[in-house]
């Protein structure tokens, strides 16, 4: 089972158990589970109560909970692991490959190739996803590792698309604000419309040339095929993508890659830069248009400038974490099991 500790700051002297808790980024949910499910918190290895307060120099440790049963068979897939530990994972997807299974793709997508790889590694879990891109959309999918992280990565997150749009964009920098909203004509289409959801990208055009642009793209909300809706709205679709009036003449399927995050990491807070460089279909494009390759930091650059800040929490306190296989001992002040952690730069 996987424990997490800490050493209860100066700043915390006297502080609520519950309130702290809160403020590392535990959700209440999260609170509730520890304490009905996994033998609740402990201090200095005594049980401590939620509405307690505490003690500066205090150890605290709990366990979470464990991984909910999932029906999604392991099966051997193709893509990369770009980071990786027990609370996080940025996955490198190709184009092609359906994030989790639905009705038309039920096996052999990225959770069950994450299921397979876990058991290769000789351990368990759950798919979970952060973030989700299209089947045909290549590049960085972050999963959290447990319950704990999935809040605090959801929250801090920040992703950058490239997208090669056909025609040229009819500005440098932009937002496009357009609700989006499902589209009468199809299952899956999407359409910018009045009575849509609120809707908002964020791009700057990088290059352009051979009748193309590459341009950076920070999606501030979430919405289904957002990018793509949205650059069709402007008149310029995504290379490739016929279902919003582009062509396959140049590539088979739309020019949209997620090249570069940034997130906070569950522990420490500290933020992890992940880039992914451009598949070979989309850097082939933008060459044979004389568009020159975009450098890492120039992505990171723009995510610092154009990605809206986020409210998520602000870890104060590092958790140390250990796994301990034998749950039936009682928790206590002389070993806190084999420690993992804290992370290292």
């Amino acid at each position: 089972m996987l424990y997490l500790a800490c050493q209860i700051p100066p700043g915390a002297q006297g502080c609520r158990l519950d309130s702290f808790l809160r403020a590392q980024g535990l959700s209440a949910g999260l609170i509730r589970a520890v304490k009905h499910q996994c033998g609740g918190f402990f201090a200095d290895g005594a049980p401590i109560h939620t509405n307690m307060p505490l003690t500066a120099g205090q150890q605290l440790t709990f366990a979470l909970p464990s991984d909910p049963p999932t029906q999604v068979e392991p099966q051997p897939v193709d893509f990369g692991i770009l980071f990786e530990d027990a609370f996080a994972a940025v996955l490198d997807k190709p184009a092609g490959l359906a994030v989790h299974p639905t009705l038309n793709y039920p096996d052999r997508t990225l959770a069950n190739g994450w299921l397979w790889h876990l058991r290769q590694s000789g351990t368990t879990g759950v798919f979970r996803p952060v973030n989700r891109i299209d089947k045909n959309t290549s590049g960085l999918v972050l999963c959290a590792g447990n319950s704990f992280a999935a809040p605090i990565l959801a929250q801090t997150a920040q992703k950058c698309y490239l997208a090669v749009t056909e025609g040229s964009l009819p500005q440098d920098e932009g937002v496009i604000d357009a609700p989006i909203a499902r589209r009468g004509d199809s299952i899956i289409g999407r359409t910018v419309a009045p009575d849509g959801k609120p809707s908002v990208t964020r791009y700057r055009v990088l290059a352009r040339g051979g009748g193309h642009t590459l341009a950076a793209c920070i999606p501030v909300t979430g919405r289904t095929h957002q990018i793509r809706v949205h650059m069709a709205y402007l008149g310029c679709p995504l290379a490739g993508d016929t279902l919003y009036g582009g062509h396959t003449d140049r590539i088979a399927r739309h020019a949209l890659h997620c090249a570069a995050l940034t997130f906070r990491h569950p522990l420490d807070g500290k933020p992890r830069r992940i880039d992914c460089p451009m598949p070979p279909d989309i850097a082939g494009l933008c060459t044979s248009g004389g568009m020159p390759q975009v450098q890492p930091d120039t992505l990171f650059d723009l995510i610092r400038q154009l990605a809206p800040e986020k409210a998520g929490v602000e870890i104060q306190t590092p958790f140390a974490y250990y796994i301990r296989e034998n749950d039936e001992e009682t928790i206590g002040t002389e070993s806190y099991g084999r420690i993992l952690s804290p992370l290292q730069e």
